[in-house]
């Protein structure tokens, strides 16, 4: 169940997306930087962090919850354009690799979503984020974060 404690503290995460998901003639990237704060929860069965797009104007927060139970983690997204919690990925980590999938929408039509997690070591981390039209037949990338630790992690609440 603590899967996630190596995200707890503060990140530099460098953000690649790509502008039009879904799109089959676009396959323009735009970059921009965002600073991330991870606080744990439940004594490792959760965390929630909060991050910033300075260049953006936007906030998001997230909110991943470990389901003894099931022994699988829910990941929840806000951010602050919608207010909305939007339906959770739910998976595992295998070693150092976190796969998570859950159903959603894209501008209306309904989609597939794959979140990959890589822990790279104390310090460093990359999120993956793919689409899938198809019911995931085929996958999209569509946003990349690549995290770069610059604080301990915080105590909890």
């Amino acid at each position: 169940m603590n899967d996630f404690d190596f995200l707890h503290g503060s990140w530099d995460v460098a953000n690649r997306r790509l502008t039009a998901p879904l799109d089959p003639g676009s396959g323009s990237w735009e970059e921009f930087p965002g600073r991330l704060v991870v606080r744990p929860l439940f004594e490792g069965a959760g965390n929630i962090d909060e991050i910033a797009f300075p260049t953006l104007g936007r906030r998001g927060v997230t909110l991943r919850l470990y389901d003894r139970e099931a022994g699988q983690w829910s990941i929840y997204w806000s951010d602050s354009r919608t207010g909305r919690l939007d339906p959770p990925v739910t998976g595992g980590f295998a070693g150092d690799r976190g796969d998570f999938y859950g159903e959603d929408t894209y501008e209306g039509r309904p989609i597939r979503v794959h979140f990959t997690w890589h822990r790279l070591g104390p310090d460093a981390a990359c999120w993956e984020q793919e689409f899938s039209a198809d019911g995931g037949v085929t996958w999209e990338l569509n946003w990349v974060m690549d995290f770069t630790r610059t604080g301990p992690a915080a105590a909890g609440l």
